[in-house]
């Protein structure tokens, strides 16, 4: 037979959870070894993989079909009255042929989730009526509504259905869909066939590919047996025949040879859909000032008001730097982001609300001018390309904690503002560990030897069965040796990674300037009235939506608590960011390692390195709180040794300058950065690039840039073999690098919880068992700890209790006594 092509138009990836087993890379990979240059991507009921699917396959060279299975309710999307759930909908395939069809496909997937879900998300026949412009049908599976009427001996229903579809869709856009598996009834096939020819439609030959090859099947039995709790051996489990994978164009036109123009009218429809999604246009909501001067005009107002008041004055050095921020960011188009920001913040300082930047956004002047955090970027010597690339056009992205209490209230105020905000959806994966305990259950393996197995894999970040192969002896030869381990870890390597679940991530917020269904499609979990969007942050921010990270930080909360506490019981008002931060009472806790309680520092270990580092200044904690952590940990006892008096020395006076504050040890990104730009000439984003490459072993990239640094370092007069063993210090110690700016402001707030915890310790401990009530470990932990302390924790009483943890005063012969109930 002649290779006259094919297109498949019905086919499920990962995002058909636990359903699909194709993952885009090798779908993409696939289609060019079989020589096929478009394929649709059409899940149930979502549009989860979309926008991933379409930047991967135009990077192939193949043109990516946008569709989705939806799910069709048998009668009003809004009747839920009680079903099974094979009867709560009907299956069908709608295409994306151009740019309004796009837009429809977007608002019926958010429509499934949000007015129609009823065991799956539906949409019905009404709302299709209003949102089919722009979309190509084809009848589906065997599930589809004709398809079920035939299998039932209901030919004039199937015919109903069928005038009903054509009615909406108009006989050009809607196609009859034939398919050829194993276990099929022909005469279901024969009827659609039938029908076809009788009504004048265009007949479409698929193969509901739910995995890439055949050799697939038996890995995908399993992924069914993981999500409908069955064993993989059960006669009465939800089993796929094994040709439901990706067949070439000569398997696909063998199905149905006697009907060739089934198979001509996949490269028909592939013809007609074309659609592009504009990935450079931004919506983030511009932020219009109160007395309608511009954005820009606005911030830097801002930003001199509150440099003045930070600093009493403005500095020439202050004044240079917050000037090129601004030019930065203004020229960039980002002053309205800034500004929004700024705008929740204010809300809530002026609320009582406990927040401030994390990560690389603390670098920014005009973050600390705006009261976005309260770590002083000049005094710490932070940097603002850590933060933002001056080159680069992407979208810059502030994380904010938010006393955990007080989140809702925060994001309601910018939903309220802003009008089109949703939380962002989250996709748990099938992890090494993980996959393994799932294929052991569902193939009856005893837990015991599952567990043992599973635990063989090590625990490593983003560890892959490959790389535990390879790493872990044992692995290898249980592997080799025993041929039901063989089996599970080979199947495993085919589910690893596949996505397991979605959920809500923990900060992420997006916000738009105008309908967020005109961009994107919105979900809702079960039992959740929370609109969530179906792309996770990367590809939300691909669209050009303005993604904020909202986390909510349980220390901000403990806290603020400590603090009311303070204020009901003493009359003290404290004031959290303008402590003293030299306080010896402070640093005596660390240094003696009574740090249970303290943020970011109260594991033994973590104990066990401030006894001896001793710190006795907040770049102590800072460097502490870097360098705790794999990798960089070899560091430390260098780092004890140089702060009580051992001798070190650096290869030039510029990177003695830079490295004082650490010793001679490269402990930050910044640092790092900073060697390369004043050494080596290297910009300060660039040289931020260069430790991303070291990190993940690029050797071009190293490559490059130690050419260009070696060539620096000789214009200032220093010899290339200096250079050389400059360059060899940076590449072994960059990796090990960790982000200043997020150390310095964890280790504010570790600062300000060991305060508290000193100077106020039974508030504080009151605090952070409220906290903690619901989980009984950590609770007996910070009980014992009360009771080192000195402070006790009394019994429930019902005429003492209140609703937390509170701080009573008891009388001890002559003296009171502070206790906790």
């Amino acid at each position: 037979m002649v290779n006259k092509g094919f297109t498949h138009l019905h086919l499920h990836s990962q995002y058909s959870l636990l359903d699909g087993a194709i993952t885009f890379p090798r779908l993409l990979k696939r289609c060019t070894e079989l020589g096929m240059d478009c394929v649709a991507v059409t899940d149930h009921g979502n549009l989860f993989g979309l926008i991933e699917f379409y930047t991967k396959a135009l990077a192939a060279e193949i043109k990516p079909i946008i569709g989705i299975e939806a799910y069709v309710a048998p009668g009003s999307r809004h009747d839920k009255s009680k079903c099974s759930i094979s009867d709560a909908a009907y299956h069908l395939i709608l295409l994306a042929e151009n740019q309004t069809g796009y837009q429809n496909l977007l608002k019926l997937a958010t429509i499934g989730f949000t007015e129609g879900f009823y065991y799956r998300p539906r949409i019905d026949k009404e709302i299709l009526a209003e949102l089919n412009e722009g979309i190509i049908a084809t009848s589906a599976c065997i599930k589809g509504e004709l398809a079920t009427a035939f299998a039932r001996g209901d030919e004039p229903a199937a015919y109903a259905a069928a005038e009903q579809y054509v009615k909406i869709f108009g006989p050009e856009r809607f196609f009859i869909e034939i398919q050829k598996h194993q276990g099929d009834d022909p005469a279901v096939s024969q009827g659609l066939i039938d029908l076809s020819r009788k009504m004048g439609l265009g007949l479409v030959v698929t193969n509901d590919a739910h995995f890439l090859t055949e050799d697939d099947h038996e890995a995908h039995n399993c992924l069914c047996a993981i999500s409908t709790g069955k064993l993989a051996n059960d006669p009465g489990r939800l089993i796929y025949p094994s040709d439901v994978y990706l067949k070439s164009p000569l398997e696909m036109r063998g199905l149905f040879p006697q009907y060739e123009e089934a198979a001509d009218n996949t490269l028909t429809i592939a013809r007609r859909c074309n659609v592009e999604i504009d990935l450079k246009t931004r919506h983030a909501p511009v932020f219009r000032p109160p007395d309608g001067i511009t954005a820009e005009d606005y911030l830097t107002r801002l930003c001199y008001e509150g440099a003045e008041r930070l600093y009493g004055g403005i500095s020439d050095e202050i004044k240079a730097r917050l000037d090129r921020e601004l030019e930065v960011i203004e020229s960039k188009g980002f002053a309205s982001y800034f500004l929004i920001v700024w705008d929740f913040c204010k809300y809530a300082r002026d609320r009582g609300i406990a927040l401030g930047a994390r990560g690389s956004g603390v670098g920014t002047l005009v973050g600390y001018c705006l009261g976005l955090c309260n770590v002083d970027p000049i005094r710490y010597n932070l940097l603002f390309e850590r933060f933002m690339d001056p080159q680069r056009n992407e979208m810059p992205d502030i994380d904010i904690d938010i006393c955990q209490t007080h989140r809702p209230e925060v994001i309601d105020y910018v939903r309220r503002k802003y009008g089109h905000v949703a939380q962002i959806i989250t996709f748990g994966t099938m992890k090494a560990r993980a996959v393994i305990r799932d294929i052991c259950r569902v193939m009856g393996v005893p837990l015991s030897d599952a567990d043992r197995l599973a635990k063989l894999v090590p625990a490593a970040l983003n560890m892959t069965l490959d790389e535990a192969l390879e790493t872990e002896p044992q692995l290898r030869q249980e592997y080799e040796q025993n041929p039901l381990t063989a089996k599970v870890i080979d199947i495993g390597r085919r589910l690893e990674g596949l996505a397991r679940h979605a959920s809500v991530h923990a900060a992420g917020v997006v916000v738009a300037d105008e309908p967020l269904t005109n961009f994107i499609p919105l979900y809702k979990a079960p039992g959740s009235e929370d609109l969530v969007t179906q792309y996770e942050g990367p590809m939300v921010e691909k669209v050009g939506l303005l993604k904020m990270d909202f986390l909510g930080l349980k220390t901000l909360s403990v806290l603020d608590q400590a603090c009311r506490l303070v204020k009901d019981r003493h009359g003290v008002a404290i004031d959290l960011d303008a402590l003293d931060l030299h306080d010896k009472k402070v640093f005596d806790l660390f240094a003696a390692g009574r740090t249970k309680g303290i943020f970011q520092f109260e594991s033994g270990g973590m104990q066990g390195m401030l006894m001896k580092m001793r710190p006795d200044r907040l770049e102590d904690l800072i460097a502490a709180n870097a360098l705790y952590r794999p990798g960089p940990m070899t560091l430390i006892p260098d780092y004890i040794d140089r702060k009580h008096g051992g001798k070190w020395s650096v290869p030039h006076p510029i990177m003695e300058e830079i490295l004082r504050e650490t010793y001679g040890i490269m402990v930050y990104q910044e640092q790092v950065m900073q060697i390369c730009n004043r050494l080596g000439d290297i910009g300060l984003r660039d040289a931020y690039k260069l430790i991303k490459a070291i990190s993940k072993k690029k050797a071009d990239t190293i490559a490059k840039e130690r050419e260009k640094f070696i060539a620096g370092c000789v214009d200032k007069g220093l010899k290339k073999q200096q250079a050389q063993d400059i360059f060899e210090l940076i590449e072994r110690f960059a990796g090990y690098g960790f982000n200043k700016s997020h150390s310095t402001r964890y280790s504010f707030v570790a600062y300000q919880t060991a305060y508290m915890k000193a100077h106020w310790p039974v508030e504080y401990m009151a605090a952070l068992l409220t906290f903690e009530m619901g989980d009984t470990d950590k609770l007996v932990e910070y009980i014992n700890e009360c009771t080192e302390m000195g402070i006790k924790v009394l019994a429930p009483d019902i005429n003492e209790s209140g609703v937390h943890f509170t701080p009573l005063n008891r009388r001890h012969g002559d003296q009171e006594q502070s206790v906790i109930r």
